[in-house]
């Protein structure tokens, strides 16, 4: 049944679909928002499960299908899964690392059906690149992308940005422009998953946030009538939260490769919510009974000061997931808004990582790779 609050989302739609189709990945990188407990998700959907999902939510009014992971090129299964979303009448996504993927491969994706493709970089420089996603892949992006391009997809390339790659702004921007990408996503590393164990290897300094967010813009105008650059500061340095997925079970709808159904990607670590799985529940009954999903809907939930702030329909009270690592309460105000009571101990923790960083963005702890080693050891 649905709890209180959640009368302001009883005609709400998932018209977001994230089937995150495994967390198997031949990359490691360090800022992965995967979570930690990666080695706990052996079992995955099955081919008929995940044309199950696309059917069931498409029916609930979802249109946009992103294929994630992990590395969804994994999946022997894609092409198919594909088809299908195509025959349904999805607008699909590909986000892949391009590790994996070649001529033939995207020529069977176009086939098909598929829209668009995304495809990740971790740096500009080859070295860099390597050693972030820890594996010898850079050429191999660089050709990917460009046939991706010679197959009409949309360009899109995504690098995410931190401490270790963002003094190459410049460079970055101008392999994409080199790339003739369409729409260049810098994404500055949001802290879940394995990026939260290495903030202080990734979080930038205020002066490399500076210097990275005025080239972001100057290259906005230059391309602004060839490529579209998207840049967004990371949270830990704005004081006003972003609507996180445009508000708790509004139009998001996660499925992780088990089978879990999730409001956002790292909902799953929340204590006290018990998700539902598509292997037991309807994606009807997932998104209008389920307790986890009407629990932050609405307003009723909120504590003050987001109870009785104005903002509170822009911005929802923020990110659920942030309020919990941050102030260890998932109904508190997201600290990265200046009127939250935990804010103060937010800037000092950024005070904190950029110490512990070092000029050379060497922390005290070793960076943490992700790969299934390091997740049976965090993961217990």
């Amino acid at each position: 049944m649905a709890t209180a609050g959640s009368k302001a989302s009883e005609q709400s739609k998932p018209l977001w679909l994230l089937a995150e189709l495994t967390y198997r990945c031949p990359l490691q990188c360090p800022y992965c928002s995967n979570p930690v407990e990666i080695a706990k998700f052996r079992e995955e959907l099955s081919t008929e499960q995940w044309i199950t999902v696309l059917r069931q939510a498409r029916k609930m009014g979802a249109t946009q299908l992103g294929l994630s992971g992990g590395e969804p090129l994994v999946r022997p299964d894609l092409e198919e899964i594909i088809a299908e979303a195509r025959q349904l009448g999805y607008y699909s996504n590909l986000i892949t690392s391009g590790v994996g993927m070649n001529e033939a491969r995207i020529a069977a994706f176009k086939e098909a059906g598929l829209d668009h493709i995304q495809i990740s970089f971790q740096a500009s420089d080859e070295e860099l690149n390597n050693y972030l996603g820890g594996t010898d892949s850079f050429k191999h992006k660089v050709e990917m992308a460009r046939l991706v391009k010679h197959y009409e997809y949309p360009m899109v390339l995504n690098i995410v940005i931190h401490r270790q790659n963002i003094d190459q702004m410049e460079n970055i921007i101008e392999m994409t422009g080199e790339l003739n990408a369409d729409y260049v996503e810098l994404a500055s590393t949001q802290y879940y998953g394995w990026s939260k164990l290495n903030a202080a290897h990734l979080l930038p300094t205020r002066e490399q946030l500076r210097k990275a967010e005025a080239i972001a813009h100057t290259y906005q105008e230059k391309f602004k009538d060839r490529m579209r650059i998207i840049y967004v500061v990371p949270d830990y340095y704005e004081d006003r939260p972003k609507a996180c997925m445009n508000g708790w079970g509004s139009i998001f709808l996660t499925i992780a490769p088990d089978g879990s159904a999730l409001p956002c990607h790292a909902a799953a670590q929340l204590p006290g919510l018990e998700f539902p799985n598509v292997k037991d529940m309807s994606i009807d009954a997932i998104w209008n009974d389920s307790e986890a999903f009407n629990k932050f809907r609405g307003f009723d939930w909120m504590q003050e000061p987001c109870r009785s702030c104005p903002e509170k329909t822009k911005d929802f009270g923020g990110c659920r997931c942030q309020a919990y690592m941050l102030a260890g309460d998932a109904t508190a105000a997201d600290p990265v808004c200046e009127k939250s009571p935990d804010h103060a101990a937010l800037v000092s923790e950024v005070e904190r990582l950029i110490a512990d960083g070092g000029d050379a963005g060497t922390a005290s702890q070793p960076i943490v790779f992700r790969n299934m080693k390091n997740s049976r050891r965090y993961a217990g």
